[in-house]
């Protein structure tokens, strides 16, 4: 069962959170029933992917006065040294070295660029978003082998209204496809069988109990 049509590409944040809206008020009048989520979904080949507010260390071989530490604008752009409005946002940390090391080609010669991520949050399009009766719904970087109850950690648990067994994860990457959660089982009642791995730019909703 799809929340939304597939389509080529994932879903955007912003209609995986409209959906997140749409399936807590269905939660008032039952919920919809959803294939249980697949315990592996982890992604293989998964490559950070630098984020609005991530810290990076920007190091220049031999070039001491341009390696900085800055942090990614909103807008998704750095500024350093010779090197002004650089996209970085969506980008890997070595792909984005590669780009320095061009635009620093014009100035010095065979500039050697290492970039490293010191706090990161990644792009909004592969966080994952909890919504709904955790005790802290929030956005949350992913990282590679994270699990669902990983995720619940971070957001403090399920709330006492919270309907955890009725739970649903939103798989943007599959178009929106829902999948059932059983979050009671797993932090109520110690069932790891009810973990799940989770991708990036999935959207887990905890509705509330009418019991």
């Amino acid at each position: 069962m799809s929340l939304f049509s597939r389509g080529p590409g994932s879903v955007s944040p912003v209609r995986l959170l409209f959906a997140a809206f749409i399936a807590l008020l269905l939660g008032a009048c039952g919920t919809p029933h959803y294939p249980p989520a697949p315990n592996d979904a982890a992604t293989v080949e998964y490559r950070y992917l630098i984020g609005a507010g991530d810290s990076l260390n920007i190091i220049v071989w031999r070039n001491p006065e341009l390696s900085m530490t800055l942090q990614v604008r909103p807008d998704g752009r750095i500024s350093t040294p010779l090197v002004e409005d650089l996209q970085a946002v969506g980008r890997n940390p070595a792909d984005l070295a590669r780009d320095i090391e061009k635009a620093l080609a014009k100035y010095i010669r065979d500039p050697v660029v290492t970039v490293v991520v010191n706090n990161f949050q990644g792009p909004f399009s592969e966080q994952i978003r909890i919504v709904g009766e955790a005790a802290k719904p929030q956005a949350v970087p992913y990282r590679q082998n994270m699990t669902v109850l990983d995720v619940m950690i971070v957001a403090g648990g399920l709330t006492e209204y919270a309907d955890g067994n009725g739970a649903v994860l939103v798989r943007g990457s599959e178009g929106g496809k829902g999948y059932s959660l059983r979050l009671r089982d797993l932090l109520k009642r110690g069932d790891i069988s009810a973990n799940v791995e989770v991708k990036p730019g999935d959207v887990i909703i905890i509705p509330q109990s009418w019991f």
